[in-house]
């Protein structure tokens, strides 16, 4: 297992979209391209995985082979693997395992420990024996690529047993398929860049309905949501994973904020808190920016004495958050510090994110957006 995401987008069905779904892949810069022809991948260029999934005999007899394939991935029942090694030391071979039952299970966990590349098409919906699949190969070098149906299903995989498998290998159809699976890889993995924010002022400002975001996970220390009343800067508000004097923790919640404020999504999107339900996703964030997604379990809406707390960026840009008017609702600071909201005082600390551009509907767009 090497921990890389890999996204290969299987174009073996794409028919006539098939010009315009490789253009799509190549934008969107998908490790690899899957076909089942010479040509095909002939036509691609050097940026690109060119990846042979052979359907037919005689293929290694073709003069475009072995030039035109970096990649093979050998078919079930295959015979002549060992003198094609010989004859192309140059080509990256591997295999197609079939998992229907507890016989080929162990052929794809001998794969999974043995293979450069291992690719497994799992016939039932259930992700357990790709889990043992995935336990049976820690500490291998080889990469699991693990067949998906749908971008749902591919983001399912990248997240199982945390790890996740290696790669997935999904059918390009139509445009927009390559898009989805790339977006499917880094909702499962990836980094945010946390900038520290400095407290202007603090404002008691009354009452108002704060929402808590109560997740299906337990999260950490550090973790939390980056909530903020403008799309231009959040602020980290942690899980309530501290003890408190007069109340047990719950890991899994977080007092997020005014029911307008704006949280951080998966997929480079925001939300507004009002919009969360049950089996909604949020994004967890921790000190170090890591991200995780994590699914919706609540939302509780409350009446409660609400406190604004004015920041601003090293740049200069303004950002806002309104929380419960209480002691226990905390925010971090740099290092994971976990600061009490109704003490914070203006010179104070915090950590949070800029996102570059603006937003509409929840999206990212480079327009003129003025928020006060």
């Amino acid at each position: 297992m090497n921990g890389q995401k890999l996204c290969w987008l299987d174009i073996r069905g794409a028919g006539a979209a098939g010009p315009a779904v490789i253009e799509e892949a190549l934008h969107q810069r998908t490790d690899g391209i899957v076909a089942g022809d010479l040509q095909t991948l002939a036509d691609l260029p050097p940026t690109v995985r060119r990846v042979l999934l052979p359907g037919g005999d005689g293929w290694w007899r073709d003069e475009r082979f072995p030039g035109a394939a970096d990649i093979v991935i050998l078919p079930p029942g295959f015979t002549a693997r060992a003198e094609l090694e010989r004859a192309h030391p140059e080509v990256e071979f591997g295999r197609l395992v079939e998992i229907t039952d507890a016989t080929s299970l162990e052929e794809a966990c001998h794969a999974a420990r043995t293979e450069r590349w291992s690719v497994l098409d799992f016939r039932d919906p259930t992700k357990i024996p790709l889990e043992i699949v995935i336990a049976a190969a820690t500490g291998s070098k080889g990469a699991i690529v693990t067949t998906a149906a749908s971008p749902e299903e591919a983001a399912i995989t990248f997240g199982v047993l945390e790890l996740g498998s290696d790669g997935v290998m999904m059918p390009g159809h139509s445009v927009g398929d390559a898009t989805a699976l790339v977006e499917a890889a880094h909702s499962s993995a990836g980094e945010l860049t946390l900038t520290e924010l400095t407290v202007t002022a603090t404002t008691h400002i009354g009452m108002g309905e704060r929402a808590c975001v109560d997740t299906c996970s337990q999260l950490g220390e550090s973790e939390g949501l980056l909530i903020g009343s403008y799309s231009k800067g959040m602020v980290l508000c942690v899980s309530e994973t501290h003890p408190l004097p007069y109340m047990p923790t719950r890991p899994f919640r977080v007092n997020a904020g005014a029911v307008h404020s704006y949280v951080v999504a998966p997929h480079g999107r925001t939300n507004y808190l009002s919009e969360l339900h049950a089996g909604a996703a949020a994004l967890a964030v921790d000190a170090g920016g890591r991200t995780r997604v994590v699914p919706v379990g609540r939302i509780k809406v409350e009446t409660r004495p609400l406190i604004s707390v004015d920041a601003v960026s090293p740049e200069g840009v303004r950002v806002n958050l309104i929380l419960q008017d209480d002691w226990h609702v905390r925010v971090l600071g740099p290092g994971g510090v976990v600061l009490n909201c109704t003490e914070l005082a203006p010179g104070d600390t915090l950590l949070g994110y800029v996102p570059e551009a603006d937003r509409h509907v929840g999206y990212p767009i480079d327009e003129f957006c003025r928020e006060q």
